[in-house]
């Protein structure tokens, strides 16, 4: 038998296979899930490296089977095994395909996973070639974990015919279903000081934790940035993540980060930084956020956050540069409004800073993140900006509280682990 049938049969649900899944990521699957069937989409999951794409394309995979689906109709390969490595272009793919209808010969609509999809040469041609073919049904679902194949260039690449699902981390509610821990602040804090990368939670000792998360940083920095744009400064790369890392919630700009760094006795430019800070945002490690004029409803060029895609960088690798919960805090509250499908941005009013203007649709929240409201001065620092606003769209205070505090002025205040309950 053709070696190649012998790997698909390795890593696919056909037969008596056990394939694991994971935990079960119901928000993800389920809206994904709603747009099967019904057009010729090609699917796309972006986000960072060991977020869990893969197990939510099997998870999709055994959904699909639950639903009456033939396993025998769903082809699943994912191209960062070293297994498949004889993948190398879209030819080698397409005579894959060919060769396991024709060892099945699945009847209907075929569906294809392809996992790592950014391995293979030219997989657009492929991808295009299935998802428009007019005589044969075939859903294609694909994923990736660079940002500017999978966006900038996707428009292009797929000629507009997909749609995208941008996955991040375990949210709170994920890691309380995961770890059976009750939903309220201890748990929360809990969550501050670990991460959402979902093997964390196969792995006991934080020695080992530690090691994984370096292994992800590496990984991602090597594969995604340095093999892909041939850099030849490995260390300042990993320099300028540190210092992202260690410096988000606070105002930079390119020039202060070339600043600092030729401070230390870098050789650099503005150019190569700016060079290097948009791939590491590429891969997902990091999300800049610009500022914005609230009175003046504009964007202000200049300075911006950055926010790291997930806390296990700074909690197991940088945790010792004395950045305090308070940044731990923003950054969970970005990342959420991310999750939950809003832009954000950082607020500028009468020189008054806004955390977070979040905007989905037509809907606008703007929000404050502090640690907790312990005195007059917190509060009144916290609440005087927003008032500042003189519209009607929500505000709102997130603290991690333990009581439910009052609202002024039409401002509310939320704890922190309840938060999505009022971005749905």
């Amino acid at each position: 038998m053709d070696e190649r049938l012998e790997i698909l049969k390795k890593y696919n649900f056909w037969g008596d296979n056990k394939i694991p899944v994971g935990y079960f990521r119901t928000e993800y699957t389920d809206k994904i899930y709603s747009f099967s069937g019904k057009n010729r989409l090609i699917k796309v999951l972006v986000g960072q490296r060991r977020v869990g794409k893969s197990y939510i394309l099997r998870q999709l995979a055994m959904k699909l089977i639950e639903s009456g689906v033939d396993s025998k109709n769903i082809l699943f390969i994912n191209c960062e095994l070293s297994e498949f490595g004889f993948i190398k272009n879209h030819q080698d793919l397409d005579a894959l395909i060919k060769l396991f209808r024709k060892e099945f010969n699945p009847q209907g609509r075929i569906y294809i996973f392809l996992d790592e999809v950014q391995n293979i040469e030219s997989w657009e041609v492929a991808i295009n070639s299935y998802s428009q073919d007019y005589v044969d049904e075939y859903e294609v679902f694909i994923s990736g974990s660079n940002s500017k194949m999978l966006s900038g260039e996707l428009a292009t690449l797929l000629s507009g015919r997909y749609i995208c699902f941008e996955i991040f981390p375990f949210s709170f509610a994920e890691y309380v279903g995961i770890t059976g821990k009750e939903h309220n602040k201890q748990s929360y804090e809990d969550y501050m000081a670990s991460g959402g990368l979902p093997e964390l939670f196969a792995l006991p000792e934080p020695e080992l934790k530690r090691n994984y998360i370096s292994a992800v940083k590496d990984t991602v920095l090597l594969r995604d940035i340095i093999q892909r744009y041939t850099i030849r400064d490995a260390k300042l790369l990993e320099d300028i993540f540190v210092y992202l890392v260690n410096n988000a919630s606070n105002l930079l700009s390119i020039a202060n980060i070339t600043n600092f760094l030729k401070s230390s006795g870098r050789k650099t430019s503005y150019d190569t930084v700016a060079a290097y800070i948009g791939y590491i945002e590429d891969t997902y490690l990091v999300h800049r956020v610009e500022k914005y004029n609230i009175k003046g409803k504009e964007t202000i060029a200049g300075n911006c956050k950055y926010y790291i895609n997930d806390l296990s960088f700074h909690n197991y690798l940088y945790q010792g540069f004395g950045y305090g919960a308070g940044y731990l805090l923003e950054n969970l509250v970005y990342i959420e409004l991310l999750r939950n499908g809003f832009d954000a941005y950082v607020g500028s009013i009468k020189g008054k800073e806004v955390d977070f203007i979040a905007i989905k649709g037509d809907r606008t929240i703007y929000i404050q993140a502090t640690l907790m409201l312990i005195d007059k001065q917190t509060i009144e620092r916290e609440y005087s900006a927003l008032e500042e606003i003189d519209d009607n769209y929500e505000k709102y205070v997130v603290s991690l509280d333990a009581n439910q505090l009052f609202s002024r002025e039409g401002i509310r205040h939320i704890q922190a682990w309840n938060l999505t309950e009022i971005l749905k």
